[in-house]
């Protein structure tokens, strides 16, 4: 397994990245409604304290009027409940606005990602897909649900607040408003650093992640090499950088936190000292003091917790902003804007013109060199060749998961770049050598060769594919759970559900890569002639590694350093004392040894 490698994070100076969840809480404007008529209620209604307050003050305790105490604190009860219900409805639009956008968001980027092209995934790995997938969409929750709510009603306390500050006395709020460039500033500063700090906590998370579920996935393997102490250490090592750089950015929010709280309550002190000495002097009434201390209070806890929300959207803006880097990723392979039509019916006629290529991840190391051969309507065509010659990229160009470098592929007549590649792969099905089984029943697995078959359709596919017998006999037959990857299954087992899926697909183009290569000898006999089947009226290409599999092959093509070197039948090849000639000795001697050791055994 490779070794974690810390990527460069990107800075960012702002939370600007937040616009992009702009359009997703713009589909729900009755949500958006309700969440600000609510929440400006309460912040409102709050606001109305001080005042009530002031007057309970300066009027209340007079003694000529006893019930005027028993009016204010019923309005009080009053506005109490005002409050709690407006919070409680608050709450609700909000939390569920937050939860509605980011199923949106996570739909849209697994959408995404799931039609970005095969090179995207060989420079990055699932498991930092899915860590965005989850955890910062999860931070994205927690953003546009109760930290944004706590946002704009901080504002709006503070705001109001300010007003008010002015309107009871214009005077200490000039002295309020002196000492707010000394709060606003470092706060800035302090608030880039935090954003950084959040970004590399995340990315580290990530990291973190990502080796665990490459563990995870590959448990059997762990053990069976007695390796879990060294993955439980490096595991160890991996969470504890997390955690070292989440302690990081925790420590930037709590001094940005706690300097804005002790910068802002320190200059209400101040204020209200010199506010005292106005209340002695006669300038200024107790209760319009109260009121004043009331909502300066107001101000200072809200700008505070502004503080503290400002972290806590500078992280949200960084997992927007790796979410955005998935979004704004383009795939390679797409369909052109005004895709070629395939032609109707299929024929399934395969032509490499020319066809050179290289890995986008290692383009000075070309794979397929000048290759040209055409496959007709119909012909089985077998693929041989020592390893790394080529032929498994061979299936990846048909199947259109890059473009050729220069040169053709063409399926039907129509060059792949200029078709809609859903429509090229329709016409396709694959058994691959490393067959991917899904988490879920057997019928499910086998009905991934086409959505929406009907059991009867499946089961005759599995009969079809010398699967049926054996999925009768697990626990619950074509219901059984075959766990991740379907552990559960043998490879053999395993190897016969994806020929199952191939067969109902019932594509006119087979591409089978070593097919029966996980099958006991009597169940390579049994599936060869399913294929056989199968194959008939076909256009089949196979690639072999065991010669013995492409002995009824119309033609085999001998692909060595990606270039066809030789052609033929395996008589004619065999006869030309080749490359294929030599392969050919090698297997055939070896079988041979391998029968004579077992029978002297």
């Amino acid at each position: 397994m490779p070794d974690i490698i810390e990527e460069p994070v990107p800075t960012s100076r702002s939370v600007r990245p937040l616009k992009r969840l702009i359009p997703y809480v713009r589909r729900y404007p009755h949500l958006v409604i309700g969440a600000v008529v609510f929440l400006s209620l309460a912040a409102v209604t709050t606001l109305t304290l001080p005042t009530a307050v002031r007057r309970m003050i300066d009027n209340g305790f007079s003694g000529q009027d006893a019930g005027f105490i028993n009016t204010y604190f019923s309005m009080l009860f009053a506005i109490a409940a005002i409050l709690a219900v407006a919070s409680a409805c608050r709450y609700y639009f909000v939390i569920t606005l937050g939860e509605r956008v980011v199923a949106d968001i996570r739909r849209d980027v697994f959408a995404h990602v799931t039609g970005l092209s095969a090179s995207f995934y060989d420079a990055n790995r699932s498991g930092e897909i899915i860590s965005r997938l989850t955890a910062d969409t999860t931070q994205i929750k927690s953003a546009v649900g109760a930290t944004t709510s706590v946002a704009l009603r901080n504002l709006i306390l503070c705001l109001g607040a300010g007003v008010m500050m002015f309107i009871t006395s214009p005077k200490l709020s000039g002295l309020v408003l002196a000492a707010i460039p000394l709060i606003v500033f470092p706060m800035v500063g302090f608030g880039r650093k935090v954003r950084r700090r959040s970004r590399l906590a995340q990315d580290t998370l990530a990291e973190a992640m990502t080796f665990a579920g490459e563990a995870i996935a590959a448990t059997r393997t762990l053990q069976a090499f007695n390796t879990e102490k060294a993955a439980r250490s490096r595991f160890s090592h991996a969470v504890d950088a997390a955690f070292d750089a989440a302690r990081s950015s925790i420590l930037a929010r709590s001094i940005l936190t706690g300097f804005a709280i002790a910068m802002a309550f320190g200059s209400v002190v101040a204020v209200l000292w010199y506010g005292a000495q106005s209340v002695l002097t006669g300038d200024l009434s107790p209760g319009r003091l109260g009121q004043f201390l009331l909502y300066s209070v107001f101000a200072a806890g809200s700008l505070g917790a502004l503080s503290e929300v400002w972290g806590e959207l500078s992280q949200a803006a960084g997992a927007a902003e790796r979410l955005g880097e998935l979004l704004d990723e383009v795939p390679q392979i797409r369909a052109p804007a005004s895709p070629v039509a395939m032609p109707l019916p299929p024929r399934g006629d395969i032509r490499f013109d020319h066809v050179r290529f290289s890995y986008p991840a290692r383009p000075e190391m070309p794979t397929l060199r000048n290759l040209d051969f055409h496959v007709r309507p119909g012909e089985t065509v077998a693929i041989v060749g020592p390893s790394g010659a080529g032929k498994s990229t061979l299936f990846a160009l048909i199947l259109r998961f890059y473009d050729a470098g220069s040169g053709h592929v063409l399926v039907d007549g129509i060059d792949v770049r200029k078709a809609d590649p859903s429509e090229v792969r329709a016409r396709i099905a694959v058994v691959p050598q490393d067959v991917t089984i899904f988490a879920g029943s057997v019928g499910d697995n086998i009905a991934y060769g086409r959505i929406g078959a009907t059991r009867a359709e499946i089961e005759a596919a599995a009969r079809a594919a010398q699967a049926h017998d054996f999925i009768l006999a697990l626990d619950h037959g074509y219901d059984t759970a075959v766990g991740e990857r379907g552990v559960t299954l043998s490879g053999g087992q395993r190897q016969r559900v994806a020929i199952a899926r191939a067969i109902l697909r019932d594509a006119p183009i087979l591409l089978l890569d070593e097919a029966t290569s996980a099958l006991d000898a009597e169940n390579e006999t049994l599936v060869q002639k399913a294929l056989e089947g199968l194959m008939t009226d076909r256009t089949t290409i196979v690639i072999a590694h065991r010669l013995a599999t492409v002995l009824k092959a119309d033609r085999i093509l001998v692909m060595d350093k990606g270039a066809i070197v030789e052609e033929g039948t395996h008589a004619s090849l065999v006869a030309r004392n080749g490359l294929y000639a030599k392969l050919a000795r090698l297997q055939f001697e070896l079988g041979a040894e391998a029968l004579s050791l077992g029978m002297a055994k």
